[in-house]
């Protein structure tokens, strides 16, 4: 379980990294909503705790109980449906004695452990079509629980990063040419269908949401209105932003045009309030950790450590960009958190989780053989 490690190898520069940029995201919240900062700090303390203990234990004796997690992971999303509490529309939370827990967030990380196994331990038939399709199977249960909160973002989300660990993994480039071949028309098929007005496909906030990305006009005093309000935040930033915390009249924030700027759209309250330098200082930030984990990857001691660290490395970027997308107007709203930054506990001590592990793998330096 513990294992001897050198101190030198205990990589000090991606908690460096993590940590400057969770306390910016802090002070982002705290400007976004001043109420709830005090449990965002609450949140990175017991990260960095978390993370702290994870990154001392051997990661091949936690995938030892991958089974165990993983049907421990499908109880919890069950239990959405019978006891979850409803917000917004959807139903993603379990709340006990006051406290509200997001299982899918956790679905993140259990996955990556999961998938990192099983691809480890059928890596030299992977590209067989039965042992192919076992694995499609077991991720797409848990998926398709997480799918019918609604939650359709992180479904993508986690759709994306599958198919990361399973390249990394060593699927055969057949296998990719052949899904490319069939997703790109599908996806076209698929947006088609959507459009029709009697669809049956999407609920109709989802349908909606796409309606007011493509005609944003048409939809800008409904659903539209956060996302056009969110452009506007991070246009009127300008180079150095309005200033953090700040009684500009004519705010975005300020006149409470963007509900909930602490979660989802967190990225405009960096725009209007830090300015084109403060949204880069993010991006610059979340590409280092990216990098760092990729590194990590690169010097892991055999595959499982490899798609643990490449799979937080896609989860960190795939979830980046889609939550960036959103608040710039570049995809349509999915209410995706922005990693390290926007509020959420369950989402942040479930990141430094990850971020534990990838630091193991990195204490285990065996680089493995491609």
């Amino acid at each position: 379980m513990l294992k001897r490690y050198h101190i030198r190898d205990y990589k000090f520069n991606i908690i460096l990294t993590v940590s400057v940029l969770t306390i910016f995201g802090i002070i982002l919240v705290g400007s976004a909503k001043q109420s709830v900062q005090g449990k965002q700090i609450l949140g990175m303390v017991l990260g960095l705790c978390v993370m702290a203990v994870v990154s001392m234990i051997d990661y091949h004796f936690i995938m030892k109980f991958y089974w165990i997690l993983y049907g421990l992971n499908i109880v919890l999303l069950v239990l959405i449906r019978f006891i979850g509490k409803e917000v917004n529309g959807a139903t993603r939370w379990i709340e006990v004695s006051g406290f509200r827990f997001q299982p899918s967030e956790l679905t993140k990380i259990i996955l990556i452990l999961f998938f990192a196994k099983y691809i480890m331990k059928h890596q030299e038939e992977l590209n067989k079509p039965l042992v192919l399709l076992r694995c499609i199977i077991l991720f797409a249960m848990p998926v398709f629980l997480v799918y019918k909160q609604p939650d359709l973002s992180t479904s993508v989300t986690l759709a994306a990063v599958f198919a990361a660990m399973l390249f990394i993994g060593g699927l055969s480039y057949k296998y990719i040419a052949g899904v490319l071949a069939v997703a790109v028309p599908a996806v076209a098929i698929f947006m088609i269908l959507i459009l029709q007005p009697d669809q049956k496909i999407l609920e109709g906030f989802q349908y909606n949401r796409i309606m007011a990305w493509i005609q944003p006009e048409k939809y800008a005093d409904t659903t539209a209105y956060q996302q056009n309000n969110s452009i506007m935040a991070i246009g009127s930033g300008r180079l150095g932003g309005k200033g953090l915390n700040n009684n500009v009249v004519g705010s975005v924030k300020n006149g409470n045009f963007i509900s909930e700027p602490q979660t989802d759209f967190i990225f405009a309250i960096a725009g209007e309030e830090t300015g084109f330098i403060g949204c880069c200082f993010i991006i610059v930030l979340l590409l280092i950790i990216i990098v760092q984990c990729i590194m990590t990857a690169r010097d892991a001691k055999d595959l499982a450590g490899v798609v643990i660290a490449a799979g937080m490395a896609a989860l960190i970027g795939f979830q980046s960009f889609f939550n960036m997308g959103v608040a710039s107007g570049v995809l349509p709203n999915t209410g995706l958190p922005l990693p390290f930054i926007s509020y959420g506990l369950t989402s942040l001590v479930s990141l430094y989780i990850g971020i534990g592990l990838v630091l193991n793998v990195g204490l285990q330096r065996e680089r493995y053989k491609f």
